[in-house]
């Protein structure tokens, strides 16, 4: 046995909950699995046990499967900084800094990189769940391909196919996906799955037959629409997406926090345990209107500290941001908010700004250092115990009331700490504190556990798997690989003369 590929029709179709809940049902059968993603270009990142750096949808995949996260679980890691530049992430540490065209030199390197990766897995685990990165059918990007259909030809790999129903089309989706192919890779493509349906399944049934005539394919499952599945998305398109209602607050009042949604955008999981707290109402914000019924604004992590301090400015956020500082009402900045709100931001580095003026909110200066700072922190505030982690180039210099190897003065607090929210008595004090500041009747639940909450949505994950996909058809793809004889779709290959789907390849 080694394992299968899930690629998808589109970036968001749902590529990293199928992974991972292949990963907790496999688990649960007793198979030693593990999740694997070649590259992946994403701000939402995580620091495993031994510093490595990886994609936060990767660990959260490891978590489900029941093993310790890995540098090779992902090898190739892009941060993108800029529209036309990223950070390469390489084995969990930073290389460097490149453009595209500079990105596609060093592929060949890279390739090697993600093959040795997989062999690893291939040779501790009984099957490896790879995810792919967007679509497979980007013709463009095909020839320096080493995370889709490249990466499945060079690793012989079966693949499935899983298309988004909610955003329309998926029927074209899926043919198109296929049709665009070449022979060889279309010989990999062994099934579909579409995601995210509501309604009455057999409405659908005409279509998958359909599609099963058009392409030789049968589509192995339709998963239901089920809200709660935006646990440790990789993309921001997750930020769009309906989320459940806030649970009534245990106390009199709700607690509203607005998060600033900075285009550069990282980590932002670090609010996902507040969005899970009773009473609790997390908003995301890009104009200044949507920051003033705010008890609580946060300014997240970003990849590029600099130019979202200017796009704050530019909006009037900033100024409504220090109106609210001097009003004492409650700002949190974490990591890139958190240099933002100090004095002097001093960044030769990842901007190559030099001197940039903070916000002025904290008694704190930063520079930005050539090595990243990885790590995994423990502390302690409120008088609680708080576990954490990590990333960031900006070294951060602060006086004051300490908070989280970071600061605090009056209603600002600031820290390099992500996922310290996931500490439920660390959170409870924090929103207790935030409620008496902000003048509300906010009682925190006593009993919600955010790693036991995390728990059960990846046994949901796993039950979604086991309930409405062709487990027996998926079993037998990872065991024997993809069916022979499976027709060519076209124009991949040549049109066949009968008028069906295609010849045969394999």
């Amino acid at each position: 046995m080694t394992g299968l590929l899930v690629a998808g029709t589109t970036s968001d179709a749902g590529k990293s909950v199928v992974t991972a809940g292949l990963c907790r049902w496999l688990a649960r059968k007793g198979v030693k699995v593990a999740p694997f993603k070649a590259q992946n270009m994403s701000l939402n990142s995580m620091v495993t046990g031994d510093g490595a750096e990886i994609g936060r949808a990767q660990y959260m995949q490891a978590q489900a499967a029941g093993v310790e996260p890995r540098a090779v679980m992902n090898p190739v890691l892009l941060k993108p900084g800029s529209d036309r530049r990223s950070q390469i992430v390489v084995l969990g540490r930073p290389v460097a800094e490149v453009d595209a065209l500079q990105y596609g030199e060093r592929k060949g390197w890279l390739h090697g990189v993600v093959q040795d990766s997989f062999a690893e897995l291939r040779a501790d685990y009984d099957v490896v769940i790879c995810e792919g990165a967007g679509s497979p059918a980007e013709i463009n990007l095909r020839g320096g391909d080493i995370v889709n259909m490249g990466f499945a030809r060079a690793a012989d790999l079966p693949v499935i196919v899983v298309g988004d129903i909610d955003r329309g089309g998926v029927f074209a989706s899926l043919y198109g996906t296929v049709a665009l192919l070449e022979p060889e890779d279309q010989a990999l493509i062994a099934g579909f799955v579409i995601n995210k349906f509501r309604g009455a399944r057999e409405l659908l049934e005409p279509g998958l037959a359909q599609l099963m005539a058009l392409t030789g394919r049968p589509t192995l499952g339709v998963l239901p629409w089920t809200l709660g599945l935006y646990l440790d998305s990789e993309d921001t398109l997750a930020l769009d997406a309906p989320r459940p209602d806030a649970k009534g607050p245990v106390g009199g009042e709700t607690l509203r926090v607005v998060v600033v949604r900075f285009p550069r955008i990282s980590n932002f999981t670090d609010l996902d345990a507040l969005a899970c707290e009773p009473g609790v109402v997390v908003r995301y914000a890009a104009s200044v209107g949507d920051l003033a019924e705010a008890d609580l604004v946060v300014l997240p992590g970003t990849r590029a500290t600099v130019s979202d301090l200017a796009w704050l400015r530019e909006r009037g956020m900033a100024d409504e941001i220090r109106r609210r500082a001097e009003q004492e009402k409650p700002v949190l900045g974490i990591c890139g908010g958190y240099q933002m709100l100090g004095g002097e931001i001093v960044d030769r580095v990842e901007s190559g700004a030099g001197s940039v003026q903070g916000l002025g909110l904290l008694p704190a200066r930063v520079v930005f250092g050539e090595e990243k700072v990885l790590g995994r922190p423990e502390g302690r505030a409120y008088g609680e115990d708080v576990h954490a982690y990590e990333i960031h180039h900006g070294v951060v210099t602060a006086e004051g009331e300490p908070f989280l190897d970071g600061c605090r003065k009056g209603a600002v607090w600031g820290t390099t700490w992500h996922g310290a929210m996931e500490n439920d008595g660390f959170r409870r004090a924090f929103l207790r504190d935030v409620a008496h500041m902000s003048g509300r009747d906010f009682t925190p639940a006593p009993d919600v556990s955010f790693a036991a909450l995390r728990e059960a949505t990846l046994d949901t994950l796993g039950d979604l798997v086991e309930e409405h996909l062709d487990t027996a058809a998926v079993w037998r793809i990872i065991e024997r690989g993809t069916p022979p004889g499976l027709p060519v779709v076209p124009p991949g290959g040549a049109p066949d003369p009968a008028g069906g789907p295609g010849t045969a390849v394999g």
